[in-house]
Protein backbone atom coordinates (compact mmCIF):
# COMPACT_ATOMS: atom_id res chain seq x y z
CA UNK A 1 0.00 0.00 0.00
CA UNK A 2 1.16 3.45 -1.06
CA UNK A 3 -0.44 7.18 1.37
CA UNK A 4 0.14 10.33 -0.06
CA UNK A 5 2.57 13.10 1.66
CA UNK A 6 3.77 16.22 0.54
CA UNK A 7 5.92 16.87 -2.56
CA UNK A 8 8.32 19.24 -0.72
CA UNK A 9 10.08 17.71 2.08
CA UNK A 10 10.81 20.79 3.15
CA UNK A 11 7.90 22.30 3.61
CA UNK A 12 6.24 19.10 5.06
CA UNK A 13 9.17 19.08 7.73
CA UNK A 14 8.33 22.81 8.73
CA UNK A 15 4.52 21.71 9.22
CA UNK A 16 5.84 19.23 11.53
CA UNK A 17 8.32 21.46 12.77
CA UNK A 18 5.09 22.81 14.77
CA UNK A 19 3.73 19.41 16.01
CA UNK A 20 4.06 17.67 19.47
CA UNK A 21 8.17 16.28 19.39
CA UNK A 22 7.33 12.68 19.33
CA UNK A 23 5.69 13.40 15.49
CA UNK A 24 8.32 16.18 14.77
CA UNK A 25 11.16 13.23 15.44
CA UNK A 26 9.06 11.09 13.03
CA UNK A 27 8.98 13.62 10.78
CA UNK A 28 12.55 14.59 10.60
CA UNK A 29 13.43 10.69 9.89
CA UNK A 30 14.59 10.53 6.24
CA UNK A 31 11.86 9.77 3.93
CA UNK A 32 12.20 6.97 2.05
CA UNK A 33 10.00 7.88 -1.21
CA UNK A 34 9.13 6.89 -4.86
CA UNK A 35 7.74 9.23 -7.55
CA UNK A 36 4.09 8.12 -8.43
CA UNK A 37 2.67 10.40 -10.71
CA UNK A 38 4.84 13.34 -10.43
CA UNK A 39 3.61 12.88 -6.54
CA UNK A 40 6.01 12.00 -3.65
CA UNK A 41 4.84 8.36 -2.43
CA UNK A 42 5.80 6.69 1.23
CA UNK A 43 6.20 2.59 0.79
CA UNK A 44 4.00 1.74 4.01
CA UNK A 45 6.55 -1.44 4.51
CA UNK A 46 8.76 1.15 5.96
CA UNK A 47 6.78 3.18 7.61
CA UNK A 48 5.36 3.26 11.62
CA UNK A 49 2.18 4.27 10.63
CA UNK A 50 0.34 2.70 8.24
CA UNK A 51 -1.97 5.66 7.09
CA UNK A 52 1.69 7.80 6.18
CA UNK A 53 3.67 10.62 7.76
CA UNK A 54 0.89 13.33 7.26
CA UNK A 55 -1.48 11.38 8.62
CA UNK A 56 0.88 11.18 12.45
CA UNK A 57 0.48 15.15 12.47
CA UNK A 58 -3.07 15.21 11.43
CA UNK A 59 -4.13 12.76 14.57
CA UNK A 60 -1.40 14.79 16.80
CA UNK A 61 -3.46 18.02 15.87
CA UNK A 62 -7.03 16.29 16.04
CA UNK A 63 -6.23 14.59 19.45
CA UNK A 64 -5.00 18.24 20.73
CA UNK A 65 -7.79 19.83 19.01
CA UNK A 66 -10.43 16.54 20.68
CA UNK A 67 -8.50 17.23 24.20
CA UNK A 68 -9.28 21.24 23.95
CA UNK A 69 -13.17 20.72 23.34
CA UNK A 70 -13.68 17.70 26.04
CA UNK A 71 -12.06 20.66 29.08
CA UNK A 72 -14.16 23.11 27.69
CA UNK A 73 -17.35 21.36 27.48
CA UNK A 74 -16.20 20.02 31.19
CA UNK A 75 -15.51 24.28 32.37
CA UNK A 76 -19.26 24.42 31.05
CA UNK A 77 -20.68 21.50 32.62
CA UNK A 78 -21.92 19.52 29.27
CA UNK A 79 -20.27 16.15 29.80
CA UNK A 80 -20.70 14.03 26.28
CA UNK A 81 -18.89 13.04 22.94
CA UNK A 82 -18.61 16.30 20.69
CA UNK A 83 -17.53 15.57 16.84
CA UNK A 84 -14.71 17.60 15.87
CA UNK A 85 -13.50 18.78 12.54
CA UNK A 86 -10.81 16.27 10.87
CA UNK A 87 -7.78 18.54 10.56
CA UNK A 88 -7.29 19.36 6.70
CA UNK A 89 -3.85 18.17 5.89
CA UNK A 90 -4.02 20.23 2.71
CA UNK A 91 -6.19 22.76 0.58
CA UNK A 92 -6.28 20.90 -2.31
CA UNK A 93 -7.08 17.47 -3.25
CA UNK A 94 -4.31 15.05 -3.76
CA UNK A 95 -4.32 12.31 -6.80
CA UNK A 96 -5.17 9.12 -5.57
CA UNK A 97 -5.46 5.84 -7.52
CA UNK A 98 -8.43 5.40 -9.35
CA UNK A 99 -9.49 9.01 -8.70
CA UNK A 100 -11.08 11.43 -10.99
CA UNK A 101 -10.73 15.48 -10.97
CA UNK A 102 -13.67 16.07 -8.15
CA UNK A 103 -16.09 18.92 -9.27
CA UNK A 104 -17.84 21.09 -6.50
CA UNK A 105 -21.20 20.85 -5.62
CA UNK A 106 -23.80 23.50 -7.23
CA UNK A 107 -23.54 25.21 -3.67
CA UNK A 108 -20.27 25.27 -3.18
CA UNK A 109 -19.55 22.11 -1.16
CA UNK A 110 -16.17 20.82 -1.57
CA UNK A 111 -13.61 17.64 -1.78
CA UNK A 112 -10.92 19.60 0.24
CA UNK A 113 -8.05 16.51 0.79
CA UNK A 114 -7.70 12.51 -1.05
CA UNK A 115 -5.58 10.15 0.95
CA UNK A 116 -4.71 6.63 -0.09
CA UNK A 117 -5.90 4.68 3.03
CA UNK A 118 -5.45 0.93 4.24
CA UNK A 119 -5.61 -1.70 1.53
CA UNK A 120 -8.20 0.20 -1.74
CA UNK A 121 -9.96 2.61 0.43
CA UNK A 122 -9.78 6.01 -0.08
CA UNK A 123 -9.85 8.85 2.40
CA UNK A 124 -11.55 11.52 1.65
CA UNK A 125 -12.23 15.20 3.46
CA UNK A 126 -15.40 17.02 2.51
CA UNK A 127 -15.95 20.50 3.26
CA UNK A 128 -20.21 20.92 3.77
CA UNK A 129 -21.30 24.18 2.87
CA UNK A 130 -24.90 23.72 4.61
CA UNK A 131 -22.99 22.77 7.53
CA UNK A 132 -20.09 24.51 7.70
CA UNK A 133 -17.90 21.94 8.37
CA UNK A 134 -15.47 19.34 7.01
CA UNK A 135 -15.94 15.65 7.37
CA UNK A 136 -14.24 12.32 6.76
CA UNK A 137 -15.58 10.18 3.79
CA UNK A 138 -14.07 6.71 3.05
CA UNK A 139 -14.62 5.32 -0.70
CA UNK A 140 -14.00 2.19 -1.95
CA UNK A 141 -13.81 2.53 -5.64
CA UNK A 142 -14.92 -0.55 -8.18
CA UNK A 143 -12.23 -2.54 -8.84
CA UNK A 144 -12.41 -1.76 -12.76
CA UNK A 145 -11.49 2.45 -12.30
CA UNK A 146 -12.33 2.68 -16.79
CA UNK A 147 -15.63 1.53 -16.50
CA UNK A 148 -18.21 4.13 -14.50
CA UNK A 149 -20.01 2.51 -11.58
CA UNK A 150 -22.88 3.21 -9.29
CA UNK A 151 -22.92 3.67 -5.22
CA UNK A 152 -23.95 2.68 -2.30
CA UNK A 153 -23.98 4.85 1.04
CA UNK A 154 -23.55 3.00 3.89
CA UNK A 155 -24.08 5.15 6.72
CA UNK A 156 -23.39 4.13 10.07
CA UNK A 157 -25.40 4.35 13.88
CA UNK A 158 -25.75 6.84 16.43
CA UNK A 159 -22.30 7.46 17.42
CA UNK A 160 -21.81 8.45 13.44
CA UNK A 161 -18.95 6.13 12.92
CA UNK A 162 -16.51 8.25 14.61
CA UNK A 163 -16.10 10.67 17.41
CA UNK A 164 -12.72 11.90 16.73
CA UNK A 165 -12.75 12.80 13.04
CA UNK A 166 -10.13 9.32 12.80
CA UNK A 167 -12.60 6.52 11.53
CA UNK A 168 -10.33 3.52 12.74
CA UNK A 169 -10.89 4.41 16.30
CA UNK A 170 -14.87 3.75 16.30
CA UNK A 171 -17.36 1.22 15.52
CA UNK A 172 -18.08 1.45 11.74
CA UNK A 173 -18.66 -0.34 8.40
CA UNK A 174 -15.12 -0.10 7.71
CA UNK A 175 -14.00 -1.51 11.31
CA UNK A 176 -16.76 -3.97 12.48
CA UNK A 177 -17.64 -5.83 9.67
CA UNK A 178 -16.37 -7.52 5.98
CA UNK A 179 -18.13 -4.69 4.02
CA UNK A 180 -14.64 -4.14 2.41
CA UNK A 181 -14.10 -7.52 1.47
CA UNK A 182 -17.30 -8.68 0.89
CA UNK A 183 -17.68 -5.45 -1.80
CA UNK A 184 -14.51 -5.39 -3.08
CA UNK A 185 -14.89 -7.50 -6.12
CA UNK A 186 -18.56 -5.78 -6.85
CA UNK A 187 -18.40 -2.61 -9.70
CA UNK A 188 -19.73 -0.14 -7.63
CA UNK A 189 -18.22 2.61 -5.34
CA UNK A 190 -18.82 2.06 -1.67
CA UNK A 191 -18.72 5.54 0.49
CA UNK A 192 -19.15 5.32 4.15
CA UNK A 193 -19.95 8.69 5.04
CA UNK A 194 -18.91 9.89 9.01
CA UNK A 195 -19.79 12.31 11.51
CA UNK A 196 -23.32 13.23 11.98
CA UNK A 197 -23.92 11.43 15.68
CA UNK A 198 -27.40 11.75 16.77
CA UNK A 199 -28.55 13.58 13.75
CA UNK A 200 -30.97 11.31 11.97
CA UNK A 201 -29.10 12.46 8.89
CA UNK A 202 -31.97 14.70 9.33
CA UNK A 203 -31.98 18.53 7.87
CA UNK A 204 -32.43 20.38 11.68
CA UNK A 205 -34.31 23.79 11.86
CA UNK A 206 -32.16 25.27 13.99
CA UNK A 207 -28.21 25.21 15.20
CA UNK A 208 -27.60 22.81 18.31
CA UNK A 209 -26.16 24.12 21.06
CA UNK A 210 -24.31 20.78 21.59
CA UNK A 211 -24.04 19.36 18.38
CA UNK A 212 -23.96 22.28 16.09
CA UNK A 213 -25.61 22.65 12.12
CA UNK A 214 -27.50 18.91 11.58
CA UNK A 215 -27.77 19.38 7.85
CA UNK A 216 -27.02 16.00 6.91
CA UNK A 217 -29.95 15.59 4.18
CA UNK A 218 -28.51 18.12 2.71
CA UNK A 219 -24.96 16.84 2.63
CA UNK A 220 -26.23 13.20 1.84
CA UNK A 221 -28.73 13.72 -1.15
CA UNK A 222 -27.51 17.42 -2.91
CA UNK A 223 -23.62 17.99 -2.19
CA UNK A 224 -21.69 14.43 -1.66
CA UNK A 225 -23.67 12.68 -4.69
CA UNK A 226 -21.95 14.85 -7.61
CA UNK A 227 -18.35 14.84 -5.76
CA UNK A 228 -18.19 11.37 -5.43
CA UNK A 229 -19.72 10.83 -9.24
CA UNK A 230 -16.87 12.99 -10.67
CA UNK A 231 -14.16 12.00 -8.72
CA UNK A 232 -14.66 8.32 -9.20
CA UNK A 233 -16.52 7.74 -12.26
CA UNK A 234 -20.31 7.22 -10.81
CA UNK A 235 -23.27 6.75 -13.20
CA UNK A 236 -25.89 8.66 -10.69
CA UNK A 237 -27.29 5.50 -9.92
CA UNK A 238 -27.17 5.02 -6.47
CA UNK A 239 -28.56 2.39 -3.25
CA UNK A 240 -28.40 3.27 0.70
CA UNK A 241 -28.04 1.20 3.58
CA UNK A 242 -27.51 1.72 7.22
CA UNK A 243 -28.21 0.36 10.90
CA UNK A 244 -29.67 1.66 13.93
CA UNK A 245 -29.83 5.57 13.64
CA UNK A 246 -29.57 5.07 9.81
CA UNK A 247 -32.09 2.29 9.32
CA UNK A 248 -35.12 5.03 9.68
CA UNK A 249 -33.01 7.26 7.76
CA UNK A 250 -32.24 5.79 5.00
CA UNK A 251 -36.15 6.17 4.13
CA UNK A 252 -36.09 10.05 5.10
CA UNK A 253 -33.19 10.73 2.61
CA UNK A 254 -35.01 8.25 -0.35
CA UNK A 255 -38.12 10.62 0.47
CA UNK A 256 -36.59 13.97 -0.15
CA UNK A 257 -34.63 13.14 -2.79
CA UNK A 258 -37.15 11.20 -4.89
CA UNK A 259 -34.97 8.92 -7.58
CA UNK A 260 -31.29 9.53 -6.11
CA UNK A 261 -31.42 6.25 -4.30
CA UNK A 262 -32.60 2.88 -6.11
CA UNK A 263 -32.31 0.53 -3.33
CA UNK A 264 -32.45 0.75 0.23
CA UNK A 265 -31.23 -1.43 3.30
CA UNK A 266 -32.92 -1.19 6.71
CA UNK A 267 -31.20 -3.04 9.67
CA UNK A 268 -32.68 -2.64 12.51
CA UNK A 269 -34.32 0.60 12.30
CA UNK A 270 -37.50 2.38 13.64
CA UNK A 271 -38.91 3.82 10.95
CA UNK A 272 -42.17 4.99 12.16
CA UNK A 273 -40.84 8.26 14.32
CA UNK A 274 -43.92 10.76 14.55
CA UNK A 275 -46.43 8.58 16.73
CA UNK A 276 -45.38 8.90 20.75
CA UNK A 277 -43.41 5.58 20.52
CA UNK A 278 -41.43 6.57 17.89
CA UNK A 279 -41.24 10.36 19.39
CA UNK A 280 -39.60 9.16 22.64
CA UNK A 281 -37.36 6.48 20.49
CA UNK A 282 -36.35 9.55 18.79
CA UNK A 283 -35.93 12.14 21.90
CA UNK A 284 -33.90 9.06 23.41
CA UNK A 285 -31.32 8.92 20.59
CA UNK A 286 -31.08 12.84 20.54
CA UNK A 287 -30.24 12.85 24.62
CA UNK A 288 -27.36 10.51 24.05
CA UNK A 289 -25.34 12.93 22.78
CA UNK A 290 -26.63 15.87 24.38
CA UNK A 291 -28.47 16.98 21.70
CA UNK A 292 -32.06 18.89 21.87
CA UNK A 293 -34.77 17.32 19.71
CA UNK A 294 -36.52 20.66 19.45
CA UNK A 295 -33.61 21.61 17.56
CA UNK A 296 -34.49 18.96 15.00
CA UNK A 297 -38.63 18.71 14.25
CA UNK A 298 -39.67 21.31 17.11
CA UNK A 299 -42.45 20.28 20.05
CA UNK A 300 -44.08 16.89 19.79
CA UNK A 301 -47.60 18.63 18.11
CA UNK A 302 -45.33 20.27 15.47
CA UNK A 303 -46.66 18.69 11.65
CA UNK A 304 -42.75 18.45 11.14
CA UNK A 305 -42.73 15.05 13.22
CA UNK A 306 -45.28 13.97 10.29
CA UNK A 307 -43.66 15.32 7.80
CA UNK A 308 -40.53 13.81 8.35
CA UNK A 309 -42.51 10.10 8.64
CA UNK A 310 -41.30 7.75 6.23
CA UNK A 311 -43.97 4.93 7.60
CA UNK A 312 -46.83 7.75 6.91
CA UNK A 313 -45.57 8.70 3.36
CA UNK A 314 -44.62 4.92 2.58
CA UNK A 315 -46.46 5.31 -0.73
CA UNK A 316 -43.50 7.17 -1.96
CA UNK A 317 -41.39 4.67 -2.32
CA UNK A 318 -43.17 2.70 -4.33
CA UNK A 319 -40.64 1.62 -7.15
CA UNK A 320 -37.95 1.37 -5.00
CA UNK A 321 -36.00 -1.87 -4.30
CA UNK A 322 -36.72 -2.55 -0.48
CA UNK A 323 -35.02 -4.61 2.01
CA UNK A 324 -35.52 -4.44 5.63
CA UNK A 325 -34.22 -6.64 8.56
CA UNK A 326 -34.37 -7.14 12.18
CA UNK A 327 -33.43 -9.50 15.27
CA UNK A 328 -36.07 -10.09 17.70
CA UNK A 329 -33.88 -9.40 21.03
CA UNK A 330 -32.96 -12.78 22.03
CA UNK A 331 -30.13 -14.33 21.51
CA UNK A 332 -28.48 -16.00 19.00
CA UNK A 333 -25.34 -17.51 17.57
CA UNK A 334 -22.79 -14.32 17.53
CA UNK A 335 -24.15 -13.35 21.41
CA UNK A 336 -21.63 -15.25 22.98
CA UNK A 337 -17.67 -14.47 24.58
CA UNK A 338 -16.17 -15.87 20.97
CA UNK A 339 -18.85 -13.80 18.82
CA UNK A 340 -17.74 -10.62 16.57
CA UNK A 341 -16.84 -7.39 18.56
CA UNK A 342 -16.79 -9.39 22.10
CA UNK A 343 -13.32 -10.57 22.18
CA UNK A 344 -14.05 -12.81 25.24
CA UNK A 345 -15.43 -9.64 26.88
CA UNK A 346 -17.93 -10.49 29.43
CA UNK A 347 -18.82 -7.06 30.42
CA UNK A 348 -19.59 -6.28 26.48
CA UNK A 349 -21.35 -9.47 25.73
CA UNK A 350 -23.71 -8.45 28.59
CA UNK A 351 -24.30 -5.04 27.05
CA UNK A 352 -24.94 -6.85 23.92
CA UNK A 353 -27.41 -9.21 25.15
CA UNK A 354 -29.35 -6.62 27.28
CA UNK A 355 -29.53 -3.48 25.91
CA UNK A 356 -28.84 -4.78 22.25
CA UNK A 357 -31.45 -7.44 23.24
CA UNK A 358 -34.13 -4.57 24.22
CA UNK A 359 -32.85 -2.45 21.46
CA UNK A 360 -34.03 -4.88 18.49
CA UNK A 361 -36.95 -6.25 20.28
CA UNK A 362 -38.48 -2.94 19.70
CA UNK A 363 -37.22 -2.96 15.96
CA UNK A 364 -38.53 -6.29 15.82
CA UNK A 365 -41.87 -4.54 16.51
CA UNK A 366 -41.19 -1.28 14.23
CA UNK A 367 -40.34 -3.64 11.22
CA UNK A 368 -43.62 -5.66 11.77
CA UNK A 369 -45.58 -2.47 11.54
CA UNK A 370 -43.65 -1.22 8.37
CA UNK A 371 -43.96 -4.45 6.44
CA UNK A 372 -48.14 -4.20 6.98
CA UNK A 373 -47.99 -1.16 5.58
CA UNK A 374 -46.18 -2.11 2.87
CA UNK A 375 -48.97 -4.86 2.25
CA UNK A 376 -51.56 -2.11 2.79
CA UNK A 377 -50.52 -0.35 -0.08
CA UNK A 378 -49.38 -3.06 -1.71
CA UNK A 379 -45.65 -2.30 -2.12
CA UNK A 380 -43.20 -5.15 -3.38
CA UNK A 381 -40.47 -4.91 -0.39
CA UNK A 382 -38.07 -7.55 1.11
CA UNK A 383 -39.04 -7.85 5.10
CA UNK A 384 -36.57 -10.38 7.75
CA UNK A 385 -37.38 -10.95 10.91
CA UNK A 386 -34.55 -12.97 12.19
CA UNK A 387 -36.02 -14.88 15.27
CA UNK A 388 -32.78 -14.30 17.12
CA UNK A 389 -30.32 -11.61 16.95
CA UNK A 390 -29.14 -8.21 18.80
CA UNK A 391 -28.66 -4.71 18.00
CA UNK A 392 -24.82 -5.97 17.24
CA UNK A 393 -22.22 -5.17 13.78
CA UNK A 394 -22.19 -8.91 13.50
CA UNK A 395 -26.01 -9.10 12.71
CA UNK A 396 -25.98 -6.18 10.40
CA UNK A 397 -23.00 -7.47 8.05
CA UNK A 398 -25.04 -10.44 7.90
CA UNK A 399 -27.71 -8.45 6.56
CA UNK A 400 -25.47 -6.33 3.97
CA UNK A 401 -24.54 -9.56 2.60
CA UNK A 402 -28.49 -10.71 2.70
CA UNK A 403 -29.14 -7.48 1.39
CA UNK A 404 -27.28 -7.69 -1.54
CA UNK A 405 -29.03 -8.82 -4.59
CA UNK A 406 -32.13 -6.51 -3.53
CA UNK A 407 -29.37 -3.72 -3.30
CA UNK A 408 -27.27 -4.80 -6.67
CA UNK A 409 -30.89 -5.66 -8.27
CA UNK A 410 -31.68 -1.58 -7.50
CA UNK A 411 -28.38 -0.70 -9.06
CA UNK A 412 -28.53 -2.26 -12.07
CA UNK A 413 -25.81 -5.20 -11.21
Amino acid sequence: MIGAIRTDYAEFAAICGNSPRPARDYCERPIPATEYGGIRWVDSATNIHPRGYCAVVQHVRRTVRIAVLFVAIALVGVSGPVIADPVIAADVPRPVHAMRSAQPAANGARLLAAAQGPGRIVDLTVHSEAMGRSFPVAVLPAPDSSRPAPTLYLLNGVDGGTETGIWSDRHNWLTRTDAERFLADKQVNVVVPFGGAASFFADWRADDPVLGRQSWATFLTRELPPIIDSAFGGTGINAIAGPSMAGSAVFRLALAAPGLYRAIGSYSGCVRTSDPTGQAMVNTVVATRQGDPLNMWGPSTDPAWAANDPYLHAADLRGTAIYVASGTGLPGALDTLDGPGIDGNAKTLIDQLVIGGMLDAITASCTRQLQDRFRELNIPAVFEVRPTGTHSWGYWQRDLRDSWPTLAAGLGL
